[in-house]
């Protein structure tokens, strides 16, 4: 399921995602908690990078391609959401946790750590999901925006993010039929 030099799991309670992402540790993190960064792979809103603080998310992914890419109609009626989940653990450069759905899906991890020069892997995992519904959704967006985040910090562009989700839907769906 993923690339080269990277690691992921996928059941119906946990995702875990690893990368290996061509970039020095503060850069990454930086893709993490700048709004305008993190606008550019995932979702982008005011950040209080501390325990306790609010990590806005506003759902712009009409914004995510660099082509002129539709959004599919089952996404449209999702753009311009906006809303906050908390901080729960913070210690940069190397690890942030979120809550998810206000921890009614779990808890998303960021941890980061130096692979060798320049590079960083980053190890991703949403933990406390309700069932299989949660694991193909968030995993399937999980997995593309991690490959969108992987070509962002290299400064490439990401010509079609929704053709990255459509295979990582079917890639996460895969997973999920094989894990019984």
């Amino acid at each position: 399921m993923a690339e080269s030099g990277t690691a992921d799991m996928v059941t119906e309670r946990a995702l875990r995602f690893e990368r290996l992402l061509d970039a020095p540790v503060e850069r990454v993190w930086q893709f993490l908690v700048d709004p305008e960064l993190r606008a550019r792979w995932f979702m982008g809103g005011p950040t209080d990078a501390r325990v306790g603080g609010a990590m806005t998310m506003t759902m712009q992914h009409d914004n995510l391609s660099d082509g002129n890419v539709e959004v599919p109609e089952r996404y449209r009626p999702y753009l311009g959401n906006r809303w906050e989940e908390h901080i729960t653990r913070c210690e940069p450069p190397k690890l942030l946790a979120i809550t998810w759905e206000n921890g009614k899906a779990g808890e998303v991890l960021f941890e980061l750590s130096e692979a060798g020069p320049g590079k960083t892997r980053l190890i991703l995992t949403h933990s406390g999901l309700r069932g299989r519904a949660d694991a193909l959704n968030f995993g399937g967006g999980w997995h593309s925006h991690l490959a969108a985040l992987e070509r962002r910090v290299r400064n490439e562009p990401v010509q079609d993010f929704w053709a990255l989700h459509a295979a990582a839907e079917a890639e996460v769906a895969k997973a999920l039929e094989e894990a019984g």
